[in-house]
Parts: structure tokens; C-alpha cells; sequence
């Protein structure tokens, strides 16, 4: 089992969105970053663990926990000429983007950036790194038990 960190504005889809939509799942579309796509077309697994990290808000954070639903598969929204994620260069007999299914585990109360930052534990987190902006980061074992672990505090 691995674990990731999956950043997604709460304008787009917000942990509670999430608990909202059918059977608690949602396609993660819109990743337009090669590594972020790799990641979930090569190493992301059904099972594997989620940190639902709301981004590009006043209080960024892990704001649940989730799981990867399905195995990668094309994001439609490539091809939709309407969609901001359109891209002109993608071809449906052989798509550029790729994306999986998330699906709720919990809701968890914030853990701020700030809190994370504050935290040794978390020291070695990507999402913790200057210049990192990735959408999907991998999480360590260590990292994982970790946010549990500061969570189940309070």
C-alpha cells in the first residue's frame, strides 16, 4: 500500500463535495502536471491512501482522508472544449491525461499548514518543501502514521 498527498482547491471540490457526490467518489480530473500524472497512472494502486489536502484557500490543510478508487484511466475533460482542462494536443486514440477515482474515508478536522509545518514528524513531506507545487505528492509510511497520529490528538 502507498500513500499520497492530493491537493484540490475547495472551490473545485472541497472534502465536503466529496462527501456529498455519489457513493463519496469523484474523478480526480484537471491534473495537467506529467509528474502528478504519473504518479497516479504508474504507482497509484486501489486502496492506496489519500491525505485530502485543500489548496489555494485562506487556510490551506489536510481536511480528510480518502482512498484511490479505480486504476487510471483518460480524464474526458482532455477533449471537452468547454472544460478549462481542454487541451487541443490530446487525442482520444491516445490520451494525454490520465486520473483516477478518490473516495471518503473521513472527514477529518484541518490540519493547517501551519500546524504540519510546527510538527518534526512531518518535517520530510513534500508538500512541506519550498518550491513544491505539485498536486499529488507521494507520503511515507512514517509520514502517514504521522498525520494519524497529530489527527487522533484532539
Amino acid at each position: 500500500m502507498a500513500y499520497w498527498l492530493m491537493k484540490s482547491e475547495p472551490d473545485e471540490c472541497s472534502i465536503d463535495d466529496l462527501a456529498r457526490s455519489p457513493n463519496q467518489t469523484v474523478p480526480w480530473v484537471g491534473v495537467r502536471n506529467y509528474q502528478a500524472r504519473n504518479f497516479m497512472r504508474d504507482r497509484m494502486l486501489v486502496g492506496d491512501g489519500v491525505l485530502f489536502y485543500h489548496s489555494s484557500c485562506p487556510e490551506p490543510g489536510i481536511a480528510g482522508l480518502a482512498e484511490v478508487a479505480s486504476t487510471a484511466y483518460p480524464d474526458a475533460t482532455q477533449f471537452d472544449k468547454k472544460s478549462k482542462y481542454f487541451d487541443e494536443a490530446a487525442k482520444r486514440e491516445e490520451p494525454r491525461w490520465q486520473h483516477v477515482d478518490v473516495k471518503l474515508v473521513r472527514k477529518t478536522r484541518l490540519l493547517s499548514l501551519a500546524e504540519m509545518r510546527n510538527a518534526p514528524s512531518l518535517e520530510s513531506m513534500v508538500v512541506l518543501k519550498r518550491g513544491n507545487r505539485l498536486s499529488i505528492t507521494p507520503v511515507t509510511p512514517q509520514e502517514w502514521r504521522a498525520v494519524l497520529e497529530i489527527l487522533e490528538r484532539e
